[in-house]
């Protein structure tokens, strides 16, 4: 499956174009490596995006071509959130 529709379809992101351009900054990493909208995600993976200040790490646990809002968790599990630390933090 295509890493922008896992994006959409797990609602760790809300719309398919935000996805897109998440990935397309450089902001998503799938196994440790930079990933582009169209690479492709199995189960097993693990996906690391940047939200502003925070990444987010998951493990792919399921893939579905659609999926309903309450099954929409069960489609990942999230292995730790840590904050990003600023260049100007580390010098004070």
């Amino acid at each position: 499956m295509r890493l922008d529709k896992f994006l959409k379809l797990s609602r760790l992101i809300k719309r398919r174009t935000v996805a897109k351009d998440v990935s397309e900054q450089g902001r998503v990493w799938v196994n440790g490596r930079e990933a582009k909208p169209s690479s492709t995600v199995k189960v097993g993976d693990e996906l690391k995006i940047q939200f502003g200040q925070k990444l987010v790490t998951v493990r792919v646990e399921l893939l579905s071509e659609s999926t309903r809002k309450d099954d929409a968790a069960k489609m990942f599990t999230l292995l730790g959130e840590e904050p990003i630390k600023r260049e100007s933090d580390s010098i004070l």
